[in-house]
């Protein structure tokens, strides 16, 4: 654990008049969830989620969860018999917080693989979309150079129309890029009754694998 604070320095015509219709009150921007976001745009990942990765990929060593919060992507990879390290810049009760992954230099002793729920998402307005969208890259591309040093592994739960952007399709056309799980039920990330809007996104893990052959295309995998 002591090198761990030394390296460290998201019917036809009835359809078409629907669509003609102007919006109602309760109608919403796709990108806007009508909650304020919160700190740190920290949401615990449920189960299932990480369930549906790991039902599709194995980890080879020990897993580094860099943004681990309250550790609900650990506590299911500890349950699958992988030993984690969890950190988070914050301190929400769990793991080692103080931890700033972007200023990291090197992963944890003895971790191969990443995997993370990364804490970049929409601000409900174009200008903060931008923002998150850069801060997104450089968090992926930060991750894969830390995971190519050593040929590990890295797993990210991304929106899954982020996958289809061009400065993201640009930078995992350049890496390892292994494989696409989308998830085919949305994340519903947190509970008010009967007031919890519909989930607006669908999401998918992106794998990457530092030992993946080179020219073998990604897999594109489904799961619930």
């Amino acid at each position: 654990m002591h090198d761990l604070f030394a390296m460290s320095e998201v019917a036809e015509p009835e359809l078409a008049k629907r669509a003609r219709k102007p919006r109602t009150d309760a109608a919403r921007p796709i990108h806007i969830s009508g909650y304020d976001r919160n700190v740190r745009d920290f949401y615990a990942t449920p189960d299932w989620v990480t369930e549906a990765l790991l039902r599709h990929v194995q980890f080879r060593g020990r897993v580094w969860e860099p943004c681990c919060g309250t550790g609900a992507i650990t506590t299911v990879l500890r349950r699958h018999g992988y030993d984690v390290t969890s950190t988070d810049i914050a301190d929400h009760g769990f793991g080692t917080p103080g931890v700033d992954f972007l200023s990291c230099q090197a992963v944890p002793d003895d971790c191969r693989a990443l995997i993370t729920n990364p804490p970049y998402g929409d601000s409900g307005s174009h200008k903060g979309q931008e923002k998150s969208s850069v801060a997104m890259l450089h968090f992926v591309d930060h991750a894969m150079r830390l995971t190519g040093s050593v040929q590990g592994q890295l797993a990210l739960l991304v929106r899954f129309q982020w996958v289809a952007g061009k400065r993201a399709a640009a930078l995992m056309s350049v890496g390892p890029f292994a494989a696409v799980i989308a998830l085919t039920r949305r994340i519903t990330w947190f509970d008010k009754g009967t007031d919890t809007n519909v989930a607006q996104h669908h999401h998918a893990w992106v794998v990457f694998d530092h030992a993946h052959p080179v020219g073998h295309p990604p897999a594109l995998l489904f799961a619930d």
